[in-house]
């Protein structure tokens, strides 16, 4: 095994510690990016797919740097590939798209004769996507329920609303605030994060007793997703 461990067999060989420091610091960079983008995400759209890509991205692109090693003929090859499954392949999914970029990169790898490189870089890939599946890394539930109602009163008595949502949520938020400008009243979105979720129905029947309310409607947000 010393000709598989020494070095792999290209114009420019990569020594195995700097192939394994490599890929394990781009994976550490990734997993910080990820968890601030988790941290900081704010809109209504989210994607778990999209912050686990962030985590795997910066190893495949790392592992991509080491195929190449400065080679233009190794770069017009790789466009060309990706050329290829872009014209064949519409991927809606980020997850999709990683597992697409992540093989090609192993079969160059293998192409360009980096045997050492495409080992450890596929271990080290199967190793994470496996990590993010087992967990569920990228997962967040900051709300439960979507309430949707109108609102006929004017907008300063509803201090009588939030008494109720304080006592049955943890967190609420409301998400939209929309007036008609030929019926009266306003069409009022919150998001909630229940203390207890079976309660739910009575939430909603609790609301459906205030007077100028109508239209009301929960829906479960088991988990936020991209919309």
């Amino acid at each position: 095994m010393d000709w598989f461990l020494n070095a792999d067999f290209s114009t420019a060989p990569t020594p195995l510690h700097l192939t394994l420091l490599g890929l394990l610091l781009s994976f550490l960079c990734g997993h910080v990016i990820a968890w601030v983008y988790m941290m900081t995400h704010t809109g209504l759209s989210y994607s778990r797919t999209f912050v686990q890509s962030l985590m795997i991205m910066p190893v495949i692109v790392a592992l991509v740097m080491m195929v190449l090693s400065n080679n233009i003929v190794y770069a017009f090859g790789l466009m060309a590939v990706f050329a290829i499954v872009r014209f064949r392949n519409i991927l809606r999914d980020t997850l999709d798209t990683t597992y697409i970029l992540g093989v090609i990169v192993i079969g160059m790898a293998c192409g360009t004769y980096k045997f050492l490189t495409a080992s450890i870089g596929c271990l080290l890939i199967a190793l994470i996507l496996l990590y993010v599946w087992l967990t569920g890394f990228g997962s967040r539930q900051r709300y439960d329920m979507i309430l949707n109602m109108h609102w006929a009163r004017d907008l300063n008595h509803l201090m009588e609303l939030e008494l109720i949502l304080r006592r049955h949520a943890l967190r609420s938020v409301c998400a939209s605030q929309r007036s008609h400008q030929t019926l009266s009243g306003t069409d009022l979105s919150y998001r909630l994060l229940l203390r207890n979720p079976s309660k739910m129905q009575d939430l909603l029947e609790e609301i459906k007793s205030l007077d100028g309310v109508s239209r009301v409607t929960g829906l479960r947000a088991e988990e936020e997703s991209e919309i």
